[in-house]
Parts: structure tokens; sequence; C-alpha cells
């Protein structure tokens, strides 16, 4: 059996004792700053020439504010997949695919 992503990040972070400095503030700040970062790496450049040139990068980036996300959400006892499912069904109610497919407007502009 695999062992979780959650239960991975919570043992890298406990094996450090770094628990203590993981609130809810500064991990969405984490989260906002690693975001950043990854948005960053495409500043002033096409899409292709930064994915054909810097992919690691960008795993590394995404990972960084995939591993504060599941802190932040283990912190509020969240479960993930919930809050998804939750927030795609508001985007469906939101963006219904009769009005919404192939466009690219906001919701309030359908």
């Amino acid at each position: 059996m695999k062992e979780s992503s959650l239960k991975k990040i919570n043992q890298f972070r406990d094996d450090r004792n770094w628990r203590q400095f993981h609130n809810e503030k500064d991990l969405a700040i984490s989260i906002s700053l690693e975001a950043s970062e990854l948005l960053e790496l495409f500043q002033w450049k096409s899409s292709e020439e930064v994915i054909d040139s810097k992919r690691e990068r960008i795993e590394e980036e995404l990972a960084d504010v995939l591993i504060y996300s599941y802190m932040l959400a283990d912190n509020l006892n969240m479960d993930l997949d919930d809050i998804i499912a939750k927030k795609l069904e508001k985007n469906n109610q939101k963006y219904p695919v009769n009005k919404s497919f192939g466009s690219n407007s906001k919701y309030d502009e359908l």
C-alpha cells in the first residue's frame, strides 16, 4: 500500500520539529509566496519556452504550493477531496456547460 502524501509531508515536518512554525497564517503566506515563485518562471517568456526549459523547476515550485496547501488543509481538519468536490459543484453552477462551453468569459458575463 502506497503511503499517503499527507503522511509523508507530516513525517518530513515532524522529523525536523517544524510543526511549531506551521500555523495557518504562515502556511497561507507560504502558499502565496511559492505560487509567486512558480509564476516568476513564466515572466517575460512564452509558456512553451518555460515548459521546455524549466520543467524540473516548475515541478519543484508546484510541489511547494501543494505541500503547503496539504498542510493548511490538515491544520484546519479539511478533507481535500471533499473541499475540491464542493468547489467543483459551485463552479458547475456558475459555469453551466450550455453557457460556458468554449468560452473564457467570467460567470457574471455569460
